[in-house]
């Protein structure tokens, strides 16, 4: 039985990649999500009047710290060493608070799951922090934006 899956050997047995005679370049991978609230909780957001405390900056700490462990929250994904995660925050419409993170790294392997895991957990902590005068928020369009490094080339989405 032959796969063409990379993390299934030939037998179907569960394998992390063997990266190991590629070789290190400059990896680079934005990604994004939104929260969907209550206007009013936007306000409350931006205007830094949540109870407990700075959305903005605690959920950052989150999505940072997460991104580090994403070999954690992925089986199979290799552990990196990041060089440089951002995470920015805008309000893309009187509902939608817009989460976007970049990571970089020189390595062997791509950094597109810890762009995705940074915003993810970013987005977890704006709901937990929230939760308490909006339970009807929603995470929506977790997505990879933009990827770039390594033999499968440079990936933009257009929409």
């Amino acid at each position: 039985m032959t796969s063409s899956l990379s993390h299934f050997d030939a037998s179907g047995a569960s394998r992390m990649v063997n990266v190991s005679d590629k070789p290190a370049t400059v990896r680079m991978a934005r990604a994004s999500a939104r929260v969907r609230m209550q206007p009013e909780t936007l306000r409350l957001i931006q205007d830094r009047r949540m109870a407990k405390g700075d959305v903005f900056e605690v959920a950052r700490l989150a999505g940072i710290m997460a991104a580090k462990r994403t070999a954690d929250w992925i089986p199979l994904c290799h552990p990196l060493a990041l060089e440089a995660i951002e995470i920015t925050f805008a309000v893309a419409d009187e509902i939608r608070l817009e989460i976007v993170s970049q990571t970089r790294i020189t390595a062997k392997t791509g950094v597109e799951m810890e762009a995705l895991v940074a915003v993810s957990a970013a987005a977890l902590t704006v709901y937990d922090m929230c939760k308490s005068v909006d339970r009807g928020m929603v995470i929506e369009e977790i997505r990879l934006e933009e990827k770039s490094g390594g033999a499968s080339g440079h990936f933009q989405r257009l929409v």
